[in-house]
């Protein structure tokens, strides 16, 4: 599954300065291998956000989604971790359906890009 996940330059004037982190972070996406799995941890992020998201805005718990999905809630709250990657399509097609959403999974060639600033796999 490959979900694109994109960062944009704002044209807006910053008006935070630059902190250590940000200095830090600069350095590591020079790193090609850094940069893919900072892309890769943020897809996994993406997944978790809006399973919850979607959850939440149902008005029902993790424990309720569970019994619904005949799964446990701690598969739920595995499923909901930013840091799990084992998310498989048919547990999200039957969380989706249950929560009244659907699944899209998009596919890109490696090097399309839409936006000159969306962090790519080094070839």
């Amino acid at each position: 599954m490959n979900f694109t996940v994109e960062f944009y330059e704002t044209r807006e004037k910053r008006t935070m300065k630059k902190t250590n982190f940000d200095d830090y972070l600069e350095k590591q996406m020079k790193d090609p291998s850094f940069a893919l799995r900072f892309k890769e941890a943020g897809e996994a992020w993406e997944v978790s956000i809006q399973l919850s998201k979607l959850r939440e805005q149902a008005g029902i718990s993790q424990k309720e989604l569970a019994r619904r999905l005949k799964t446990t809630q701690q598969q739920i709250s595995r499923l909901e971790s930013p840091a799990y990657e084992g998310h498989s399509l048919s547990m999200l097609r039957r969380a989706a359906k249950a929560l009244h959403a659907r699944v899209r999974v998009i596919l890109e060639p490696e090097g399309d890009s839409p936006h000159p600033k969306t962090i790519r796999k080094a070839a």
